[in-house]
């Protein structure tokens, strides 16, 4: 078990027991493609390590032996193709099994891995190109993604090749055709890595500006042990699925890293579109033993007859990407008697708090904070917030030592580095409230946070009060401007099958929020739309509808 070798204890007795004691053994030069991959492969050339399928009747299953080989393929299609230690790479690939390929193989040379979505406008892709120096982008062949890409090309001043994959395109590599041409054994080299090198960096949404490049260097799918073997609990040899696009850090979180570390086998359903009756079948099909998803997907889920499916493989389910309302929970277990444990992280970390096995999960709450980080809430002026006071979630003392996981910083841009590092302690500016259990609980980005009237409104609380009522299946509260409040707050609600829009029904669902919550806290304007403006991994884009909002009020 090649878990062992980083953990000096694995079995814990108790949260307290884990908090205390669990530690990280980092070695010098980890390189996660060498030292995980290809050491599963020696140790058993047939244990499986993927299976993939698509809508189209598409699968392929890969062992650890078989993805040694083929990275070890690719490693020498980037190197001939003047990729090296350092060089920054951008995959644009959605689910397709040649992400996995790609990673390692740049892992293996030491070049720095750039996942980005479908979903880049060529503005996107020549901001990333020039602000981190790519040198070459992989594309899935999806024809407005490489029309992207070549509308971009003029502007780019570092990009010098572009290879296409499941498909071609004239002036494109053709990855699969040209990975077959080399040798698939490779020899590590004698340093193709520090463990301080950046191995990864993600893009930030941007929603308050341009995205910032969050960087992680080599040790970084050692911190997310954590986030498979124990909020995830993925078992070794069984298939855990989360449900992410390669283009955003929850992929890391959950489709590759601490997962094969602990021997887990990775399911990819790559989807064309979130359909939840195609989602369960695979599960169902499969036999997928830990799954984790948003919230959202979880509650489009519930609108089917989940009874008409054999979700008995499952063992454990967890969310992440945004809060968990407290009804979605309660609606989920009534069905299944599972129960849904939410963790909380960020592109920049490993998970930072969750709901581990040794404490019952509150409905809502994201858990209490994982061992590797030493969480508090602070106020405007870096103090620590009693219990039940609502402040920012900081990391403490990561200038001494920072923890297995904690990115390095944000690339080529010390300054907003150091406005988020102040006093030594990392700053995520989410904020979130602590109860006296223990327990966390999320409020909203310190963006996201509704100043009405001299008070403050965490729009996640007023969603989970709206979820409850049957008219909602899903919706996105946001501050619109007002000249005597100075913000309001607003819901945008997708309605269930049997619901119409109506003023009347506005108006009932404004007094059940009154009902629910405080009345201040009430949503004074309500919008009916069709869907959810969301990423492809199902997070709704709260700041698009803000913007939408702004520009409409100018």
């Amino acid at each position: 078990m090649l878990l062992e070798r980083y953990l000096p204890r694995i079995e814990f007795d108790s949260y307290e027991d884990f908090k205390q004691n669990y530690q990280v053994n980092v070695p010098d030069n980890f390189n996660f493609a060498y030292d995980i991959v290809d050491e599963w492969a020696k140790l058993d050339n047939t244990k499986k390590a993927l299976v993939w399928c698509d809508d189209h009747g598409s699968e392929r299953e890969f062992t650890f032996e078989e993805l040694r080989r083929l990275s070890n393929q690719a490693a020498h299609f980037f190197m001939d193709h003047g990729i090296g230690k350092g060089d920054v790479v951008m995959l644009i690939l959605r689910r397709r099994f040649e992400y996995w390929i790609c990673a390692l193989a740049l892992c293996k040379i030491g070049a720095t891995l750039i996942p980005a979505t479908l979903q880049l406008t060529p503005k996107d892709i020549i901001y990333r190109c020039n602000a981190a120096e790519v040198k070459m982008v992989v594309c899935v062949d999806d024809a407005q993604v490489l029309d992207h890409v070549e509308q971009s090309l003029p502007k780019t001043k570092t990009l010098q090749a572009k290879a296409v994959v499941a498909g071609s395109r004239e002036g494109w590599l053709d990855f699969t055709t040209e990975i077959a041409k080399y040798p698939d054994e490779l020899k590590r080299p004698a340093l193709v890595n520090k463990n301080d090198d950046i191995m990864l960096i993600y893009f930030t949404s941007g929603t308050t500006g341009m995205p910032k490049m969050v960087a992680h260097d080599f040790t970084h799918p050692l911190g997310h042990i954590v986030t498979a073997k124990y909020w995830q609990r993925v078992q070794d040899g069984k298939l855990h699925m989360s449900v992410s696009d390669s283009g955003w850090a929850k992929f890391g979180w959950g489709k590759i890293y601490g997962q094969w570390i602990c021997g887990a086998v990775i399911f990819a359903y790559d989807m064309d579109r979130f359909h939840a009756k195609n989602l369960l079948s695979m599960v169902q099909k499969y036999h997928v033993t830990t799954f984790c998803a948003p919230p959202t997907m979880f509650r489009f889920m519930l609108q089917e007859d989940l009874t008409q499916y054999d979700l008995s493989s499952i063992k454990h389910c967890c969310i992440a990407g945004e809060p968990l309302n407290p009804e979605v929970f309660k609606q989920f277990k009534e069905i299944t008697g599972l129960k849904l444990t939410e963790g909380f992280g960020q592109s920049e970390s490993s998970v930072l708090v969750a709901n581990f096995e040794w404490f019952d999960p509150k409905p809502g709450s994201m858990g209490k904070p994982s061992p590797l980080y030493d969480i508090d809430i602070v106020d405007s002026n870096g103090n620590s917030c009693p219990d039940g006071e609502e402040g920012e979630i900081v990391v403490r003392n990561v200038a001494k030592c920072r923890p297995t996981g904690l990115f390095m910083g944000y690339y080529k841009d010390e300054e907003v580095t150091a406005e988020v590092m102040q006093g030594g302690n990392y700053n995520t500016h989410d904020v979130a409230w602590r109860d006296s259990d223990g327990y966390y609980w999320f409020v909203g980005r310190s963006d996201d946070v509704i100043k009405c009237s001299g008070y403050r409104i965490g729009p996640f609380e007023v969603e989970s009060a709206l979820i409850e009522h049957p008219a909602v299946l899903e919706c996105a509260v946001t501050a619109v401007p007002d000249l005597v409040r100075g913000q309001v707050v607003k819901a945008t609600i997708v309605l269930t099958k049997h619901y119409s829009p109506s003023d009347a029904l506005k108006k009932e669902l404004q007094n059940h929020v009154k009902r629910v919550t405080a009345p201040y806290k009430y949503p004074r304007v309500i919008e009916f739309v069709e869907e959810l403006p969301k990423t492809i991994g199902g997070k709704i884009k709260r700041a698009l509808i803000r913007n939408e909002d702004k520009e409409k009020d100018q």
